[in-house]
């Protein structure tokens, strides 16, 4: 969103050093990170959380600019070059081939597909409606990773997972008035897709950078991102404003390529379903923005939602996977 190597293993596949994979017994426990590296692990997922929780008001912003399409294909042409030129400036030598399969999932998910699906609701739905998908996000993602690598967290870190994630809909629901917005299966579809893309990005983060996991999934969707920037731009009407341009900057620069970044090493360091917790605060924070930057109303409910939150987070922090 310094490359970095975890060398925690999946229950099935364990890291040498030289980043090569071998057979690991399937009964071998995972073992936990180091205190430091669990702690500067929470603090780049952390800091992700807080970039991906202003990707819904910037797109607000981006959207009073910027046909919903186009800003979707400028936003990824913009985080390509710009990863682009990251990964040419450190020389960083291609993926292996067996890595491919998975950057394609990553950038099918968080690069392509969620931007899409969340900016096509966004035309009709308010921002602290849409943070209903970031509140069940992270409850998705640890389902899905724990299909995906086999391990299974404790019963004490499913209950606070369902917990923080019933507190994130109710509040976010009655943010909304109760009412379902036409926008919903856009919302949803954003919702299995992203939980996909990071669960992959997590699982890759783990013999690769992490920025370079983001890096690859941006270029590799370059090509597309050019047509599908001429293309839009042309059917598309472009009104330049600042809130536009600081938009569409933001989702680029900020949310698709150094939020993912961090967010992915953090997920490298304390694992996917630790992290995946984290993003319980961040419909909160995108209701905080919502009303500094865009002028919505906040409910007298939020400071009760909050805390509920944070105690879910302290508790799925702590619970072992």
């Amino acid at each position: 969103m310094t490359g970095q190597n975890s060398a925690t293993a999946s229950k099935s596949i364990a890291v040498t050093g030289r980043g090569e994979t071998a057979a690991a017994p399937a009964t071998a426990p995972e073992a936990a990170p180091a205190p430091a590296a669990a702690r500067q692990g929470t603090l780049l997922a952390g800091l992700g959380v807080v970039a991906f929780s202003l990707t819904f008001p910037a797109t607000a912003w981006g959207l009073e600019s910027f046909g919903p399409w186009s800003l979707v294909a400028v936003r990824c042409l913009l985080a390509g070059v710009i990863a682009g030129a990251f990964l040419l400036a450190g020389r960083v030598a291609l993926p292996e081939r067996r890595h491919w399969a998975g950057l394609a999932v990553v950038a099918a998910g968080t690069v392509v597909g969620f931007p899409l699906l969340t900016t096509l609701a966004l035309r009709t739905s308010t921002t602290s409606h849409a943070a209903v998908v970031v509140g069940l996000l992270p409850l998705t993602t640890a389902a899905l990773s724990a299909l995906r690598t086999g391990r299974r967290p404790s019963r004490a870190f499913w209950a606070a997972a369902l917990a923080g994630a019933a507190v994130v809909l109710a509040f976010t629901v009655q943010q909304s008035g109760g009412a379902l917005s036409t926008g919903d299966l856009y919302l949803f579809g954003a919702l299995l897709i992203c939980a996909a893309g990071y669960t992959e990005g997590g699982r890759l983060a783990r013999e690769m950078p992490g920025w370079q996991v983001i890096g690859w999934a941006l270029v590799l969707t370059l090509p597309l991102a050019v047509l599908g920037s001429a293309s839009a731009l042309a059917a598309e009407p472009v009104h330049l404003n600042a809130h536009g341009v600081l938009g569409v900057l933001w989702v680029a620069a900020g949310s698709q390529f150094a939020g993912l970044y961090v967010w992915y090493r953090g997920m490298a360091a304390i694992g996917v379903p630790r992290a995946s917790q984290l993003q319980l605060a961040q419909p909160l924070l995108t209701l905080v923005w919502a009303v500094l930057l865009l002028g919505e109303h906040l409910s007298p409910a939020a400071p009760l939602a909050a805390a509920g939150v944070l105690v879910c987070i302290a508790v799925t922090q702590r619970a072992a996977a």
